[in-house]
């Protein structure tokens, strides 16, 4: 009995570098605009005319710790779908989620955490796999000449 074509390749254990990239550009766009809605809300406290009103877990202070969340959130993010700088603003998401998740979100049950913590995760990967090619870092940095 010979094995199934779709068998075979669901257990495949190598990669195609052009799907990988491909891939990797989805996770990075996919991520990048999930995150801006998280984002731009916080950016628009800014222009209301309500006081400005924000958790601060580092004490640091409401308007600061804001500032920090908005430039994670909403600059970084928009860096990650370009592909600019991608694993320096990973790695500001990845700090600003772990912070989300086991600080402001550490006394709650796993299911208040939960939503950091796969966000988290996310930048965790972006921050190891890089822009992949389709990014402004390969046209930048890695592109030969």
């Amino acid at each position: 009995m010979s094995k199934s074509v779709p068998m075979k390749n669901l257990l495949y254990t190598r990669y195609n570098q052009q799907y990988l990239n491909a891939v990797i550009l989805i996770v990075r766009l996919c991520a990048g605009a999930f995150m801006l809605t998280h984002g731009i809300p916080k950016f628009a406290r800014f222009f209301s005319e309500d006081p400005v009103t924000f958790a601060d877990p580092l004490g640091i202070g409401a308007i600061p710790s804001l500032v920090l969340v908005v430039f994670a959130e909403v600059f970084c993010s928009i860096f990650i779908m370009l592909g600019l700088l991608t694993r320096l603003s990973a790695g500001v998401l990845l700090i600003n989620m772990s912070v989300a998740a086991f600080v402001v979100h550490g006394g709650d049950a796993f299911s208040g955490m939960e939503k950091a913590v796969l966000y988290l995760l996310i930048y965790f990967v972006i921050l190891s796999a890089g822009a992949g090619r389709y990014s402004i870092d390969h046209y930048l940095f890695y592109k030969r000449k």
